[in-house]
């Protein structure tokens, strides 16, 4: 690498200096392996740091589940995690994971397939702990841990990671704090689709009527009246469609969208049908706002609203609600209901639904009135966690981005 190419593309105003190549070894003042204790129920102080404690994808402590080593802590101060340590993965599917420690993370003792870095003072940790996720660590990680057997990497081998370094440590420390607000951003908007995805969980047990009774627990004002039960084919015709002939070239590659399984949620498809096709086979044509429900294999239950018009093949049940019933409302009872069905009908998870079991399935629904209502509160925290979501990606592709171009 030239001393030009030794300059990341993006810099903080004031820096135009070479970066330095170092090894990891020459940045930390030793490398530790951890404490060989199992976990035991955490008692309220002293937190136990494993490797599946680690968040796959914000590499902090996820504390949902925060254990206790089972070992008398009485001599295991060189266990306990100080301000400036970083935890690397040495062993297994994980290897590789890395984690920084925050005081905000309590007083955490760390596990035996975990190796400790205690970053020197002129080092910013922040900057260390981000290049561990640029591709440069990731490929020396792919390389250094193969192995015959399961894949491992031990603190002589991390210590010989080479890395680019900005001799100022304000430069370090504006790289490392400027990712550490990007990461706290991801992580509020991880934490907001998680609680909006549990509101719809919640939801959508509570504005249904448990088994066996005519109420839901949660209404809107004003309705008060029981449920009635309806079979699905009371409510709405149905249909399933066909393939086209593989074989023939004519059938595809036209102008109608294919509709497959997979796709039932989907603004495009992979392929597309002529007239032709439609005319001399059994697939169908959908419109758009018709319900879609996968039948066979892998998406069997998955129920959405179809978002294009198109054509379906077997595999897909058109469900077309008739007077009185709202398409949102009955797409909801299905997903809400699915695993139900899929344990009533698929023994082991095995065989295929058909439009007979699905006509004859018995939904439990208020007038349509109060069925609009809940159609349209369930889609519009839909759309909360799509826009959600799209915020996280965008977030997600700015910090891959700005780790391309911040480093070296």
């Amino acid at each position: 690498m030239s001393e030009m190419n030794k300059k990341p593309k993006i810099r903080f105003k004031g820096y135009t200096d070479a970066w330095e190549q170092r090894k990891l070894g020459e940045l930390i003042n030793d490398f530790s392996y951890g404490l060989n204790a199992a976990a035991k129920e955490y008692d309220g102080i002293n937190k136990y740091l494993r490797i599946t404690d680690i968040d796959e994808q914000s590499n902090q402590f996820n504390q949902n589940n925060v254990t206790t080593p089972n070992i008398d802590l009485s001599n295991c101060d060189n266990y306990l995690l100080t301000e400036g340590d970083l935890l690397f993965a040495r062993t297994g599917a994980s290897v590789g994971k890395t984690y920084m420690y925050r005081n905000t993370d309590g007083k955490v003792y760390y596990a035996g397939f975990l190796i400790k870095g205690s970053v020197l003072s002129n080092t910013d940790v922040s900057f260390v702990f981000q290049n561990t996720m640029t591709k440069n660590y990731k490929n020396f990680v792919t390389i250094t841990s193969q192995r015959s057997g399961q894949p491992g990497i031990n603190a002589t081998e991390y210590a010989t990671y080479k890395l680019y370094v900005p001799n100022s440590l304000q430069e370090q420390s504006q790289i490392g704090s400027f990712f550490s607000e990007l990461d706290h951003l991801i992580t509020l908007h991880q934490r907001k689709l998680e609680q909006l995805k549990n509101t719809k969980k919640s939801m959508l047990l509570k504005m249904f009527p448990a088994e066996g009774s005519q109420y839901p627990e949660i209404r809107f004002a004003g309705y008060t009246d029981a449920w009635e039960q309806r079979k699905l084919g009371e409510l709405a015709t149905t249909f399933s469609g066909g393939t086209p002939s593989v074989g023939v070239k004519e059938y595809y590659n036209g102008n109608i969208p294919f509709i497959r399984s997979a796709e039932i949620n989907a603004n495009v498809t992979e392929l597309f049908i002529s007239e032709l096709a439609l005319k001399n086979s059994s697939a169908r044509l959908v419109e758009k706002g018709n319900i879609l429900y996968a039948l066979y294999g892998a998406t069997s239950g998955e129920v959405g609203i179809s978002k294009i018009n198109g054509a379906i093949n077997q595999a897909i049940l058109a469900i077309i609600p008739i007077q009185e019933t709202n398409a949102e409302f009955l797409m909801y009872w299905l997903n809400k209901n699915k695993n139900k069905i899929i344990k009533t009908y698929l023994q082991g998870g095995q065989g295929n639904l058909s439009g007979s079991i699905v006509k004859n399935l018995i939904i439990s629904l208020p007038k349509y009135d109060e069925q609009k209502k809940i159609g349209e509160y369930l889609t519009d925290l839909d759309h909360l966690i799509t826009l959600h979501q799209r915020k996280l990606e965008k977030l997600e592709k700015v910090k891959k981005s700005m780790l391309e171009n911040m480093f070296v």
